[in-house]
């Protein structure tokens, strides 16, 4: 009984956290995707209220299946979040836990063509430790300039999934949506993916959808937080 009572103890405080976040907030009905409809619970001034203990339920269901990959020795998380408003959270978070992400443009085929991406990535590498090393230092002024402009662009583009040697066993994506070739290139991987899914999104994609806000930052940053929290090392929150 007393672990009963402790569940519903977390459970509560984990809801408050979430309305704190903002993380209760959906989009009109005229946006809704059909499949959000059972996790919806009622209507405030025209904007949809997800119902927030299927969400705390959604969201344990994430966390197991993320504790059963590092127990198998699967670390490996890509963590997607390109939306100007949320990206830097995304980034923050993973970088603490030492997980490649893309809150840049997703380049096609990093999944569907991975040997390809991968060699683009060692490439990348490769002039970033000749500039360090002074090795570039042979080259012209304007031939430098070049290869710096050249090392910038790729680095926006590969930076972020440099730790990556293979696939990575999963995806955790805010807004399936907006990230939709993402989407679309795990599931012909067949790399399972966690989302944080507005009302707009269609969930039937997701293999762990966790029904909630995925634009305000609060929100953003409690649900990635807590996918990070399973790798027991997840960074500080900051406000």
């Amino acid at each position: 009984m007393k672990t009963e009572k402790t569940g519903k103890s977390s459970d509560n405080n984990q809801m408050e956290k979430m309305f704190e976040a903002g993380a209760h907030y959906a989009y009109t009905r005229t946006k809704r995707h059909p499949s959000a409809k059972p996790f919806l619970f009622g209507v405030k001034n025209g904007v949809e209220i997800f119902d927030l203990e299927k969400t705390i339920l959604s969201l344990k269901e994430a966390l197991k299946f993320v504790q059963a990959l590092f127990a198998e020795g699967k670390k490996q998380i890509l963590f997607v979040g390109s939306k100007s408003e949320i990206k830097d959270i995304v980034k923050e978070i993973a970088e603490g836990i030492e997980m490649p992400n893309v809150t840049n443009r997703w380049v096609g085929g990093t999944l569907t063509n991975f040997d390809l991406i991968k060699k683009r990535v060692e490439k990348y590498q490769k002039l970033l430790e000749d500039k360090e090393s002074g090795a570039l230092l042979k080259y012209t002024k304007k031939e430098r300039g070049r290869i710096d402009k050249e090392i910038e662009k790729m680095e926006r583009k590969f930076a972020g999934i440099a730790l990556l040697k293979t696939l990575p066993v999963a995806l955790f994506v805010v807004d399936p949506k907006y990230e939709t070739i993402a989407v679309e290139e795990a599931k012909k991987k067949n790399i399972p993916i966690i989302a944080l899914a507005n009302s707009d999104c269609d969930i039937r994609k997701i293999d762990y959808p966790i029904s909630a806000n995925d634009t305000a930052r609060a929100s953003v940053r409690l649900f990635a937080n807590e996918i990070a929290s399973v790798c027991h090392c997840a960074p500080q929150d900051k406000k």
